[in-house]
This record gives structure tokens, C-alpha cells and sequence, in this order.
């Protein structure tokens, strides 16, 4: 046989092969198809982000972990897909599904594909009739679990979770009782209320920042308002606002006004400070200051309904940061009012608040957690009582973004804590490198009003 002849036979072997491994690519059944057939999943909708195929799915839940052949509730979720191939971000939002499907940090770093949850009890992933005593952090990470254990059979590489504030709370309790879901962990922002009682919260918001002066203004802000109450009053009620879960206008009025420094620090920064109205100032810049800090619609019946299921859990198990009065005491008509109870319907009963579950976390995490990364903010309140890792937390990190708020990430880190944060996220998630994009930092709000936009 001569080399013509050998050449021609390699040549056709080869074109057979390309074909056959063609077909077999062709054969392949498309994520659509992979999706549709996992028990107890309904595709919602589709569409796409950038190059990513994007999904809402709602996939059919026990109310009750314990009893699963009793009520079941659809809870909804949204999938970002790229490839089965690439990592699987699973993000927790703490609250409803975001109406954007777009990826987390992490995903970002990754190049990877992402899972959504919306927390159970938050409307529409609400069982009916529901049983509130369903809303706990076991039965919560056990929806969480149930995803996961769906959508490895597709996604077969490394699998991280993350989020931010009462998300990446969710993370974490997911992990504690969960620990082998995911390979790793990054969370944000979030807060560590281990002992109820015992509150940090209103010391860091006296001696928060760099000028002290910012702090007694804002204490200022309070003082004139209630001191002008019935002004304000007078002006919500012409916009229509209701108070009947806060029983009256006034009590409401004096939950924000309680608020207004912790939202102010939380969302804001130090160079915002020159935002904050002085003595003597005006009813129309307080209202202007507060519409764009805290929101004049924040604590109204429509402002609190969405939040049922948050203030719910922060009463029963996850704690919540004690009020500060101090600056306003003797002004008060109705101290002690600003707590999770004040938020929820009489209708819905509070079992005695769970003082063991934080504790039982904050244990997890110190003495047997691994591959947790933790970003804080500096000058975020919510990050005065962040977790902490112990002796026996392995192969773990936790970094603060100085002057940082809410929105602190890894992106926001100091040169060298950003590439330890970002070569750990990579080592856990089995990625050589990130994308260049994917770093970008959010510088953040310059004015009143996007310091609104920002908290909306």
C-alpha cells in the first residue's frame, strides 16, 4: 500500500471520527431538557444574561422537612447556566428571588453558573395554609439541600454557596447543618447575634467613623424630628401611608427615627456625613434626609409586609440588633417599641425566642467549620457582631473592608487581602484564574440620592 493510499484511508478514519464525535455532541440533551426532567421542577420562564442562559424554576417543597409525603409549597429559584462543566455558585438571598438574574461576586471570580434561592415564607414560596413554626433555619437549609442534591446530577464540578447579610447568614446555616453540600463558603456582611441579650450594636453606632461630630448630628436629626413629630405625622398622613400594624402613625414614626443612624452607617459612608442636616434645620431637609437614608415608606403597613417572614425569624431564632435610645429617651412615647414583634401580624404567634440556635452556629463555625471566608465592613453596624473563627475552623478567612458598609465584598479589600480572598475562592472552586472584569469595585453612592437608590 502506498502513502497516497495510506494518507487517503488516516484522512477518511479521521473524518469519521469528527463525525461520530459530532453526533455525539449533537445527542446531548440541551440544559432545557436536563432540567424539565428532575422530579418536581417547573420551568417558569427563560431567557438570557450576557452568553449565560438564564432560568426561573420552582421546585416543589415539604412545608414540613419532617414529614415529606405531607403539604408541599413550590418554591421558586433562578438559575444562571454557562456550562455543566463550569463550577455551580449556589447564591442565598435570605429574602424574595431577585427580579435580575445576574451573577453573585463569586460566580464572577469563577466564571461560573449560579442557583438563586428565595428563602421560604416569602411570597410566593409560601406554603398554604402555613405553619410559621415551619420557618426555621433547619428547614430552610434542608429547601437548600434538596436543590443541591437535584442539580449535582448536571453540575458535577466544585460547588461553592455565598451571601450577603441575612444571605449569607443562609449560607452559613445551610453549611452548619449541611456541611458537605458545598465545597466552600463566602459570606458577606453577615451578622453573628449569638447572644440575643448581650448587644454591641449601639456603642458601634456612638463611635462609628472618623468624626464623631457626624454621629451627634445624626443624634441631632432624631431630636428635631421628634420634637416636631406632630409636623411629620401630619405629612404622612396626606400621603396616604397606614399604621395599623404599628397601631398608630406616632409609634411608627419613632421606629424610624430609632433607625435612622444604623441605616444611615449600614448603607452610607463617612463622606456622607456632610449630607446630615445640622441644628435648626428645616422640616423640609429632615424630610428630604430621611426620605433618602431610612425611606418615609419604610416602616408603614405596606413597608413591613414583605418583610413578615425576616422579622419573623429575626424574633424566634436569629436575633436582632437592640435599639439605641439613649440619644432620645426622654422624647419617646412608646420606648421598647422597635422590635421584630412590633413588625408581624398579631394573627401569627411567636414561640418562645430559640437562644440556642446562634449558639449552636456561632460553635459550628469556631470549632469545626472549614473553607468559610468571611467580608465585613468596617463601618457597617451590621458587622459588629460578625462570626469569628476559632481554633478549629479550618482553611478559612475572614477580612474587613476598612471604612466599608454594607455592601463591603472582595473587590473592596486592600491590595493583599483581595488576591488571599480571590486565590482562595479560585483554589476552592478548582479554577486556574479569574476573569479581569471580574474585580471591579463598586465605588458606591455620592449623594442623597443615590445613597436611595442604593438602599432600594
Amino acid at each position: 500500500m502506498n502513502r497516497l493510499v495510506r494518507s487517503l484511508l488516516a484522512f477518511g478514519l479521521a473524518s469519521a471520527q469528527v463525525v461520530a464525535a459530532a453526533a455525539v455532541v449533537s445527542a446531548a440533551p440541551d440544559i432545557l431538557d436536563r432540567i424539565a426532567a428532575i422530579p418536581g421542577v417547573r420551568i417558569i420562564s427563560e431567557g438570557t444574561s450576557g452568553a449565560a442562559r438564564t432560568f426561573v424554576l420552582g421546585i416543589q417543597q415539604p412545608a414540613d422537612h419532617r414529614r415529606p409525603r405531607g403539604l408541599t409549597f413550590e418554591q421558586r429559584f433562578s438559575l444562571l447556566h454557562k456550562a455543566e462543566s463550569k463550577p455551580m455558585v449556589l447564591h442565598t438571598s435570605g429574602y424574595n428571588l431577585s427580579g435580575t438574574i445576574s451573577p453573585s461576586e463569586p460566580a464572577r471570580l469563577v466564571d461560573g453558573n449560579q442557583i438563586s434561592v428565595e428563602q421560604r415564607f416569602f411570597t410566593p414560596s409560601r406554603p398554604a395554609p402555613a405553619d410559621w413554626d415551619d420557618l426555621n433555619i433547619w428547614q430552610a437549609a434542608s429547601d437548600h439541600h434538596r436543590i443541591v442534591g437535584a442539580f449535582k446530577k448536571i453540575y458535577g464540578a466544585k460547588w461553592l454557596s455565598t451571601g450577603a447579610s441575612k444571605g449569607g447568614m443562609t449560607s452559613i446555616y445551610h453549611r452548619r447543618f449541611f456541611p458537605r453540600d458545598v465545597d466552600a463558603t463566602i459570606a458577606y456582611v453577615a451578622p453573628n447575634d449569638v447572644v440575643n441579650d448581650r448587644d454591641v450594636y449601639g456603642e458601634f453606632i456612638r463611635e462609628v467613623g472618623d468624626d464623631p461630630t457626624c454621629n451627634r448630628r445624626l443624634e441631632g436629626v432624631q431630636r428635631q424630628i421628634l420634637q416636631q413629630r406632630d409636623e411629620f405625622v401630619s405629612r404622612l398622613e396626606a400621603r396616604g401611608y397606614t399604621y395599623k400594624q404599628f397601631g398608630s402613625a406616632h409609634k411608627a414614626l419613632e421606629i424610624l427615627v430609632l433607625d435612622t443612624p444604623f441605616t444611615f452607617w449600614q448603607y452610607g459612608t463617612q463622606a456622607q456625613c456632610a449630607l446630615v442636616p445640622g441644628a435648626g434645620a428645616s422640616v423640609d431637609d429632615l424630610w428630604k434626609f430621611i426620605d433618602a437614608t431610612v425611606g418615609w415608606d419604610f416602616y408603614t403597613d405596606a413597608g413591613v409586609a414583605p418583610y413578615t417572614a425576616y422579622y419573623y425569624q429575626a424574633g424566634t431564632q436569629l436575633g436582632w440588633p437592640e435599639a439605641d435610645e439613649s440619644a432620645v429617651r426622654d422624647l419617646l412615647r412608646h420606648p421598647g417599641s422597635s422590635v421584630p414583634r412590633s413588625m408581624v401580624s398579631p394573627d401569627i404567634r411567636f414561640p418562645q425566642f430559640d437562644r440556642s440556635a446562634m449558639r449552636d452556629v456561632d460553635s459550628w463555625v469556631r470549632h469545626q467549620g472549614s473553607r468559610l471566608l468571611f467580608v465585613n465592613g468596617e463601618n457597617d453596624p451590621w458587622s459588629a457582631e460578625p462570626f469569628r473563627l476559632g481554633r478549629g475552623t479550618r482553611d478559612s478567612l475572614s477580612f474587613t473592608v476598612p471604612g466599608g458598609n454594607h455592601g463591603a465584598n472582595i473587590a473592596k479589600l486592600p491590595e493583599e487581602e483581595r488576591a488571599a480572598a480571590t486565590a482562595a475562592v479560585l483554589r476552592w472552586a478548582g479554577v486556574a484564574t479569574a476573569p479581569v472584569a471580574a474585580l471591579a469595585v463598586d465605588e458606591g453612592p455620592d449623594s442623597l440620592d443615590a445613597l436611595r437608590a442604593r438602599r432600594g
